[in-house]
């Protein structure tokens, strides 16, 4: 079920680890690159709700999910291999929001995947494994132009654009792998149709408007979500701190380099080798959670987790000596991995079943909106608070998840509050079902 998040992660692992350098390339200014990563979040924004409401209402030959996993994974490989080739700043900005938007065409159903195929007690461990798959594509996708560089000596002078050989190799090997991921789960997986079709249908064709859906859902979200809001809100607003400084904060402040010199290539690289350390140690954090998530509560896990990610950005900033960011971004890689998982989990228990991808798609809004005011707001900041020094930023990061770490503590998990979830389901005016355990039927 989750081995296509592989792929998708290798996308997003290149793209995270390189599009500040490659705007860099292109002539971007510091003040710049916020707001040239404002595709990301609103790609986002609009995508996920609309993905999520459409794939709960769908049931076709190849399933309720998978469709949107198969055309996401091809529009988003497409782009992989035109992104390197950029012949501009506002062409790499454009290919940026095509990219984003057919991966997250492919994301969102995943995340309600599991919710739909699990049961309740084995939803942690499935969005763990989902961290897992994650952490093991990001792994080869943040170090590749690395590894190209330094292991196989790959002739790294940039052509035409200027953008090195060894990026756009990497994005190339992405396409294929982002691909081949999805299509292996969609062809060993199999989902299991609505037990009742005219039911299904009904609801579907009764159901309101994709707007007046989601203005409701957002009215009448419950109180776990409400309180999730805010820690996703600090959360992702660090992360995107660290995803649009380090790799050029690393390439400036430690390497001491400016676009276009060894000094910067080796920075960027360094960088890209740094963000696959810390998937890395998601990647192996991710098994030993699967042992945490028997014996503790989600939010104790999330709390802890955010705590070392937080504490490892605001370290970076005392930092000389490059082989010291490994260890910072380790703790960072441990965030990650409760990043990618308890959040769900926390959530799959409070939400009703059969809106599952479209809540899974709102939640995404306190995602979004941080890094929508990350990226309008991060240039003049940078400007007349961080007077140009991308580290500072990065440690500011270090700042929020320490704030989100405190807000966790505030969250009550529906899915260990049977009273709440059972209010839940009788708002909703429908039954909660137990996943079916014998196989289910062929599909006609």
């Amino acid at each position: 079920m989750s081995f296509g998040f592989l792929g998708i992660q290798f996308g997003w692992g290149l793209q995270m680890a390189n599009m500040s350098t490659i705007y860099e390339y292109l002539h971007a200014k510091e003040d710049q690159l916020a707001f040239l990563w404002l595709a990301a979040p609103l790609t986002g924004l609009l995508v996920q709700p609309i993905i999520g409401h459409y794939s709960d209402r769908t049931w076709t030959r190849l399933g309720r999910r998978r469709p949107y996993f198969l055309m996401g994974a091809v529009l988003a490989s497409l782009a992989l291999l035109v992104m390197p080739n950029s012949s501009s700043l506002w062409m790499a900005a454009g290919m940026l929001w095509i990219l984003d938007a057919s991966v997250n065409i492919s994301m969102e159903p995943f995340r309600a995947f599991v919710s739909d195929m699990l049961p309740p007690d084995q939803r942690k461990a499935g969005f763990v494994m989902q961290s897992f798959f994650i952490g093991l594509g990001a792994v080869v996708a943040s170090a590749l132009p690395w590894i190209l560089l330094n292991w196989f000596g790959m002739n790294d002078k940039g052509s035409g654009n200027g953008i090195p050989s060894s990026v756009k190799v990497s994005f190339y090997a992405g396409s294929v792998v982002l691909l081949a991921a999805v299509l292996y789960t969609i062809g060993t997986t199999r989902e299991y149709p609505p037990e009742d079709m005219a039911e299904f249908e009904r609801r579907r064709k009764e159901g309101g408007g994709l707007f007046a859906e989601i203005l409701h859902g957002i009215g009448a979200m419950p109180r776990t979500m409400r309180q999730l809001a805010l820690v996703q809100f600090f959360t992702w607003l660090g992360l995107f701190c660290m995803w649009i400084y380090f790799s050029v904060a690393v390439a400036h402040n430690i390497f001491h380099g400016e676009p276009g010199s060894d000094q910067f290539k080796q920075g960027s690289a360094y960088a890209g080798l740094c963000f696959s350390v810390y998937n890395g140690v998601c990647f192996v954090f991710s098994l030993v959670m699967v042992w945490f998530t028997r014996r503790f509560k989600a939010k104790t896990i999330h709390t802890a987790c955010l705590i070392c990610g937080g504490a490892g950005l605001l370290s970076v900033g005392a930092i000389q000596e490059p082989k010291l960011l490994l260890l910072a971004m380790g703790a960072v890689g441990i965030a990650w991995a409760s990043i990618l998982s308890m959040p769900y989990a926390m959530l799959a228990g409070a939400i009703p079943p059969e809106k599952t991808g479209f809540y899974m798609g709102v939640f995404n809004f306190f995602i979004v909106i941080p890094q929508v005011i990350a990226a309008v707001g991060f240039g003049w900041m940078m400007d007349h608070v961080f007077h140009g020094n991308r580290m500072t930023a990065v440690m500011a990061g270090g700042g929020s998840l320490l704030i989100a770490a405190l807000l966790t503590q505030l969250v009550d998990e529906a899915s260990e509050n049977p009273e709440e979830l059972a209010r839940i389901v009788k708002q909703e005016g429908m039954m909660e079902t137990a996943t079916p355990t014998e196989p289910a039927p062929e599909v006609l």
